[in-house]
């Protein structure tokens, strides 16, 4: 059995909804779930590679957007199981369906010694993106 079979799988539950709209509502939640997986794991690896003078402050910042992501990210979860859904939140899974842009290999953009100032990390762009792909693409 493979992931998409594991998505078609839908338990018994008290949740007064018909099958079809669950299935679309897990399917809806699962594609959120990757890409807040994926947003999650380049957070941290923005974390784990700034560099200079704002150091403190951007690893806290990166440290604390991780954790928020966790956050969501069980509750997304919850919601799926709730539903009656196969919850697919594996890191493999993420990287599969995640419509997240990757991130850039060039860490510079995270370091302040070569911005030169406390400059935007970048990370609005990248969270327009994860909105963008949590919404319905129907």
């Amino acid at each position: 059995m493979n992931n998409s079979d594991h998505a078609l799988v839908l338990h018994p539950t008290r949740i007064a909804m018909p099958p079809e709209i669950r299935l679309d509502v897990i399917t809806l939640l699962n594609q959120t779930l990757a890409c807040t997986v994926d947003l999650r794991s380049q957070v941290k690896q923005a974390c784990w590679n700034v560099k200079g003078k704002d150091f403190a402050q951007l690893h806290a910042l990166f440290a604390t957007m991780a954790t928020a992501l966790e956050g969501y990210s069980d509750l997304v979860a919850e919601r799926i199981a709730v539903l009656g859904g196969v919850v697919m939140g594996t890191a493999r899974t993420a990287a599969l369906q995640s419509q997240l842009p990757e991130i850039k290999k060039d860490m510079s953009r995270f370091c302040s010694v070569s911005c030169g100032s406390r400059s935007n990390p970048g990370f609005p762009a990248d969270l327009a993106s994860a909105r963008a792909c949590m919404r319905p693409t129907c």
